[in-house]
Parts: structure tokens; C-alpha cells; sequence
């Protein structure tokens, strides 16, 4: 199984990359994927890597479907 998680670009940097947070979490990543990566967007992160852009709020929906499931496992 394969997980790809959406993430929000905070930063573009030189080389296709850029830098990006998850749950407070700084990571970098390539970009070299897509187009036309700006901050505040939203992504979608697999090891390492932008596959595409995703709208803020199936970003914010999706992220919260995985923290209540998260939550879940956790009892």
C-alpha cells in the first residue's frame, strides 16, 4: 500500500524543491513534478516528491480524515 499525503508548500526553493509542513513538521521536497508550485499551495507528497497540486480544502478534509483515524488506532 502506498500513502500520499497532501502538504502545504511554505517556501519555493532553487532546483525544483521546496519546502513544505505537516503537522508542524518542515520537510523538503521536489517539485520537478509539477508546474507552477507557489506558497500556501497545497500538495500531494509521496517519498519526497509533489505529485500534483490540491485544492486547500480537500487538503484540509483529507488531512482530517487521517488525524480522526489516527486517533482511532490510538485508543
Amino acid at each position: 500500500m502506498c500513502l500520499a499525503i497532501p502538504v502545504e508548500v511554505k517556501e519555493v526553493l532553487p532546483d525544483d524543491m521546496a519546502s513544505v509542513t505537516l503537522d508542524g513538521v518542515l520537510k523538503i521536497i521536489s517539485t520537478a513534478l509539477i508546474d507552477d508550485v507557489r506558497p500556501g499551495d497545497y500538495v500531494i507528497l509521496h517519498v519526497g516528491y509533489a505529485l500534483t497540486k490540491i485544492n486547500p480544502e480537500e487538503a484540509e478534509r483529507t488531512l482530517a480524515l487521517i488525524h480522526e483515524a489516527a486517533m482511532g488506532n490510538a485508543t
